[in-house]
């Protein structure tokens, strides 16, 4: 392909797979693409791994001083410097099948109504071993933000590629964020351009519990009601969608207050989780829907 691919890989502290993500990227069978990784501020081996590469589709950035300033600020300096048609965001610990780009680039250029692009794909542990696939038999995408808005189902940035003017179009990630800005960033995405899903098994999610999914749950979710006010500020979601997304966020507050032991927070996010969403909550407690 002779079109241009920017991919991004915001890294802080990954020295034990950064290497095996950043190969994920130059094995790629699409070849023309260009390399930004930002390092946002490691203080372990990761950047003396990032400079060790000599493949001149690399570029290394950092922010003024070296100094962190989290996941969203580090992907805007990538996407400032990024020359793409299509744009690519992967975590420092996830990784790519060869055919990953060449796939979803692939299906872009043959379906130009489709702005943003996502695989399946498989959780995988420490050593690379799969956990559980990503999407269950027979997910689709229905292109309704309210559902994104709602569940969350596709990971972006790291599981998707899209096109550069859609990024223009929904501006940067949101730098006050530390957390929950992939979802954010979803959710904008989804109120301006149509997706795809393709059933393949082409995204690695690495699980471990130094991840910031792992140590920042509970931030995620709290950020959660920052994020839903900006959004019916911004989108015109029903009032059930709101109260939905609501319950949601407290059921996830609840798991986090229930494993830290913090019994009377728990309880008051899981009554709250209820009184938004009755009928969901009545099909979790009855076993009629699992609740990941």
């Amino acid at each position: 392909m002779s079109v241009l691919v920017s991919v991004i890989i915001p890294a802080y502290n990954r020295d034990n797979y950064i290497a095996y993500t950043i190969d994920s990227v130059l094995n790629q069978t699409l070849t023309n693409l260009e390399l930004i990784v930002v390092d946002d501020g490691s203080t372990d081996q990761t950047r003396k791994i990032i400079e060790s590469y000599t493949d001149d589709r690399v570029t290394v950035l950092e922010h003024p001083g070296g100094v962190n300033r989290g996941q969203a600020a580090a992907i805007n300096v990538g996407l400032k410097h990024a020359s793409g048609e299509f744009l690519a965001i992967l975590d420092s610990d996830d990784y790519w099948a060869p055919e990953k780009l060449e796939t979803l680039v692939g299906h872009l250029q043959s379906h130009p109504d489709i702005g943003l692009v996502y695989s399946n794909g498989f959780a995988v542990d420490p050593e690379n071993q799969p956990i559980y696939p990503i999407y269950r038999d027979g997910h689709e995408e229905h292109n309704d933000p309210a559902r994104v808005l709602i569940d969350c189902y596709f990971l972006l940035p790291n599981n998707a590629v899209l096109r550069r003017e859609i990024m223009t179009q929904v501006g940067e990630f949101d730098e006050s964020l530390r957390a929950a800005q992939d979802h954010d960033m979803a959710i904008r995405v989804a109120e301006v351009t149509k997706m795809a899903y393709l059933d393949l098994p082409l995204f690695f999610y690495r699980r471990h519990p130094d991840s910031i999914s792992s140590t920042r749950k509970h931030i995620r979710w709290q950020n959660g009601f920052y994020i839903l006010e900006k959004a019916v500020k911004r989108f015109g979601y029903s009032s059930e969608a709101v109260r939905q997304r609501k319950a949601v966020l407290h059921f996830r507050l609840y798991q986090c207050r229930k494993q830290n032991h913090k019994w009377l927070s728990a309880v008051t996010h899981l009554v709250m989780a209820g009184l938004c969403d009755p009928s969901r909550a009545i099909r979790i407690l009855t076993g009629k829907e699992v609740a990941y």
